[in-house]
């Protein structure tokens, strides 16, 4: 009898737990109050002169919750930010690369512990660096214990960084140097270091595809989910619905003025412009399981892997800054959270009041951030445009829009 207590006890246990990880029923709407509350956040952190532009959408798995935009599209014109307004949503390209990677996956056409250089020959002669003389620029480096496979690149563990996140490697870069040119900062699988592995990614797009990137993204990711609004170079009809770049200096945001044809060179790892009702349709494919309007374009098997734990007993590390007018330190999370393919996924225990354990995030360099929350079935972005990334002030407005939007769903 002892022994069929301890069992039975041990199923309610795991029903209850079961009970507690089944995802909420995706909310119909906000409520009133919800999206008031939004919308004063939003036009006070803009009055105050905190923040000149902002837009937040909340997203359920089949519509548009909240859209709204709150100051100034171009500070200099007098033009007014409006919901459809583009921006530069820079690394928040990365998760869109990823979904790519996997669909190519799904299809047998890689493998996650492929090689780079089965399809990057060049990676073969990679190394890590093992000691850096300050004074000559020099350094001493070895092979690395083994190589950089795509699930390193997917996880940011492969050992390539930025230059701003390594004040070693900010010294080394000439702005000429590729991810083959700069040295490792760890083996492969060592460590969390945010780096251009997803640039490295959309090369083995193209490579696989046969086919320039933006257009395997447009084929693949952008028609079928209707993200009318996404490229890396803006149509001339749409140009004038760019929001410029600030940049604070000496607390002071100092705008710099849109070029005449806005564009970017097309990476797997950013330059992407995007509106928020666009990103919210691609966040509603992780909430819909890989579906996009009844049509397959992901599987639910890619979606769970890239929503999951992919770094086994590693975290995700909080990384330095070399370059503090262009980022602070980031992100959330570090010593605590892990990373799926293509997203930082929150750990457990949550912050009480803010996103579930489990929802999956990244941002850009401007302050565009996102998360997919699966548990309370929302995904919310807000999107900035001002350096450095993770200022204060871009913090605060981000977790300002989180407290609210979770005050209905705790």
């Amino acid at each position: 009898m002892p022994k069929l207590k301890t069992c039975a006890a041990a199923a309610a246990a795991l029903a209850v737990c079961a009970m507690l990880q089944a995802p909420a029923a995706a909310p119909a709407s906000l409520r009133a109050a919800t999206a008031s509350a939004l919308d004063a956040f939003l036009h006070k952190a803009v009055d105050e002169g905190r923040v000149p532009a902002a837009v937040a959408v909340v997203a359920s798995a089949d519509r548009v919750l909240y859209l709204h935009a709150a100051g100034t599209r171009d500070v200099a014109a007098g033009a007014a930010l409006e919901p459809d307004a583009i921006f530069r949503i820079a690394s928040m390209t990365k998760p869109i690369t990823s979904a790519v990677v996997m669909m190519l996956r799904d299809e047998g056409r890689l493998d996650v512990e492929d090689p780079v250089t089965k399809y990057l020959p060049e990676f073969s002669g990679v190394r890590v660096m093992t000691s850096f003389d300050e004074a000559d620029r020099t350094f001493e480096s070895r092979p690395p214990a083994r190589p950089i496979t795509i699930r390193h690149l997917l996880t940011h563990t492969s050992g390539i960084a930025y230059s701003f996140v390594d004040a070693r490697l900010a010294r080394l870069d000439d702005g000429r140097k590729t991810e083959v040119d700069m040295p490792l900062l760890h083996d492969p699988g060592a460590h969390f270091t945010y780096g251009p592995n997803t640039a490295v990614l959309g090369r083995i797009v193209e490579k696989i595809s046969d086919g320039r990137l933006e257009e395997v993204l447009k084929a693949r990711v952008f028609d079928p989910l209707g993200m009318e609004d996404t490229f890396y170079a803006v149509p001339e009809g749409k140009r004038g619905r760019v929001v410029t770049l600030h940049t604070r200096v000496e607390n002071t945001l100092r705008e710099q003025p849109n070029p005449a044809a806005p564009r970017s060179n097309p990476r797997g790892d950013g330059g992407l412009f995007s509106t928020a009702g666009d990103y919210a349709r691609f966040m509603q494919l992780f909430l819909n399981g890989g579906r996009a309007g009844g049509r397959r374009v992901l599987s639910e098997a890619s979606v769970k892997q890239m929503l999951a734990n992919q770094i086994g007993a590693l975290f995700v590390e909080r990384q330095p800054s070399a370059d503090l007018a262009h980022a602070q330190p980031f992100p959330f999370g570090g010593g605590k959270d892990k990373f799926g393919f293509g997203f930082q996924i929150e750990g457990r225990p949550a912050t009480p009041g803010l996103r579930s354990a489990g929802s999956a995030s990244w941002g850009g360099i401007n302050n565009t951030h996102f998360w997919i929350d699966p548990q309370k079935q929302i995904a919310v972005a807000v999107l900035m445009q001002f350096l450095p990334y993770y200022d204060p002030v871009a913090l605060d407005v981000l977790r300002g829009v989180e407290r609210i939007v979770y005050e209905q769903r705790n």
